[in-house]
């Protein structure tokens, strides 16, 4: 949070302003917000978008209200026509209010909220841009249909997989770089990643990533997929309530050892490649990869809902939703 919130140290900041507000009632601090100004957004997209982020306030609809106010005051200075968020600070962050599944805890680099939000934010005006769905399934055995079709992939494309090479690790972030942007550029909010923000983020990442989790997909030795999944590290965090360093750091290395929940963060294919099969095969090595190490459950998402395509080969593949996020817009 520290990294992300440091506008010297985080590469979001060379194309976006960001400004940090706090809502104050008798001198005590009642809420705060993120208003957010991404100029790259708005050149990918050619709109006039502003957002907000990193929300939090008491149950009162008053300083819901107020805090909300301060952003659309903020963004509307800077040229903006809508206001949507939470978003913390894009998409490619943490993003989204949670609307269903409160149920259960957040895996890594996903946020949560009291369900109380959903209607302060709709109280304030805002509505519905877009749905994001998060998916679950168990590690088990693949599925003979994942099985199959990967196979079937391999013999008519001689397409194959392989995982993350740490010692080359420098050239496979290169690598990444180039597959990212080219794999998600029609995504509906998309912002690409410039790549100082994927050596940041590659950097935050190395030391929890397992390589054989990372699997490239390539085809004569060029590479046209590939999937990023990480140990839910949610899970050890959590050991540390109060989040003091020590003795915090002790109980939660050793919680680390025995992390068996994933989440599966990035799938991304070259467009000439989608609807070949690509992702099962990505899947089929990441599944066994992940039963091997004694892995037992995983989150794939978040997608869009109106991703028809990598929302029904994650039904065929045996995931189901269990929890959704949403966007919300408001004109200024």
């Amino acid at each position: 949070m520290e990294l992300l919130l440091s506008r010297e140290k985080n590469p979001f900041f060379e194309h976006a302003e960001a400004e940090y507000l706090l809502a104050e009632r008798g001198g005590e601090v009642v809420g705060r917000i993120a208003a957010i100004s991404n100029r790259l957004h708005n050149e990918t997209h050619g709109d006039r978008v502003g957002f907000f982020g990193l929300f939090e306030t008491v149950d009162d609809q008053a300083v819901a209200d107020r805090l909300l106010e301060a952003a659309t005051d903020w963004c509307r200075a800077k040229g903006h026509d809508v206001l949507r968020g939470p978003a913390s600070f894009s998409v490619n962050d943490e993003c989204g209010l949670l609307v269903d599944g409160f149920e259960t805890p957040p895996a890594l680099m996903m946020p949560h909220n009291p369900r109380r939000y959903v209607d302060l934010v709709e109280g304030a005006g805002f509505a519905k841009a877009k749905d994001l769905l998060v998916y679950q399934t168990a590690v088990e055995p693949a599925p003979a249909r994942l099985v199959e079709g990967a196979e079937r992939l391999e013999r008519r494309y001689g397409v194959t997989t392989r995982p993350l090479a740490i010692s080359r690790f420098a050239a496979e972030v290169e690598l990444v770089k180039r597959l990212y942007n080219a794999a998600w550029e029609r995504n509906w909010g998309f912002v690409p990643l410039t790549g100082r923000e994927i050596e940041h983020l590659a950097r935050q990442l190395k030391s929890v990533v397992v390589p054989e989790l990372v699997v490239f997909a390539e085809r004569e030795g060029k590479p046209i997929g590939f999937g990023i999944t990480l140990p839910d590290l949610n899970v050890a965090l959590k050991r540390n309530p109060t989040g003091r360093f020590f003795p915090g750091i002790l109980r939660v290395l050793w919680a680390a050892r025995r992390i068996d929940r994933l989440r599966v963060l990035l799938l991304g294919i070259l467009p000439e490649w989608r609807g070949k099969g690509v992702d099962a095969l990505l899947y089929r090595r990441i599944w066994e990869e992940a039963s091997r190490k004694g892995y037992r459950w995983a989150e794939a998402g978040w997608i869009l809902e109106d991703n028809l395509a990598m929302r029904n080969a994650l039904t065929r593949m045996g995931f189901e939703v269990y929890k959704t996020y949403r966007l919300y817009d408001r004109p200024l």
